[in-house]
């Protein structure tokens, strides 16, 4: 007989069912929401992202999550849908964070929709890999991370990573990233 020697009180297993062309997650256990409001700060033009504030305040991403303990050996697993949309000429993107326990990773695999993960290590690296429908993208440990639509449609990824990584958004809105994506003439831009 196997002997689990785990420190946490066993779970028992679950499943939930996703809606992939939709990139939702059937009765989800929390869902986070971002306005453009909630974005202040991110983007190259301010007085743009006011004015779509000033509009709608449209929705620019949503996640989706299943309660699972946030510790060590545990796998967090979500849907993320970014919505399509510009504030100017810059594409709509997550926040971007870093793990809180910066040697773990994540991995997000791109169900529709089109876009780029950017990341960035604390010492100015800065790396912009494609996401586009059935692809995944690895980001190592010690690597923020942050989704950018570029599409006309939401763009959704599947994402992994343990349990007791942690978030930590305020060295992304302090830092920032050093590349951004903008869409001038038709063509995506990285700069």
């Amino acid at each position: 007989m196997m002997d689990c020697n785990c420190r946490h009180k066993i779970m028992m297993p679950w499943s939930v069912d996703i809606d992939l062309a939709d990139g939702t997650m059937r009765e989800p256990d929390r869902v986070l929401v971002r306005r453009a409001s909630d974005m202040e700060g991110y983007y190259k033009d301010p007085a743009a992202l006011r004015d779509l504030i000033g509009q709608d305040d449209p929705v620019h991403y949503e996640v989706f999550e299943k309660q699972i303990p946030e510790q060590y050996g545990q796998l967090l697993l979500c849907i993320s849908k970014l919505h399509p949309g510009r504030v100017g000429d810059e594409c709509f993107m997550t926040k971007g964070h870093y793990h809180t326990i910066s040697h773990t990773a994540e991995v997000y695999l791109c169900i529709r929709g089109q876009g780029y993960m950017l990341m960035k290590t604390a010492d100015g690296q800065c790396v912009a890999e494609p996401m586009r429908r059935n692809r995944m993208v690895y980001v190592p440990p010690c690597w923020a991370h942050r989704s950018v639509n570029t599409g006309d449609e939401p763009l959704i990824s599947f994402c992994v990573y343990p349990g007791d990584a942690g978030h930590n958004y305020g060295d992304i809105a302090q830092q920032g990233f050093p590349k951004r994506v903008f869409i001038r003439d038709g063509r995506e831009v990285i700069e």
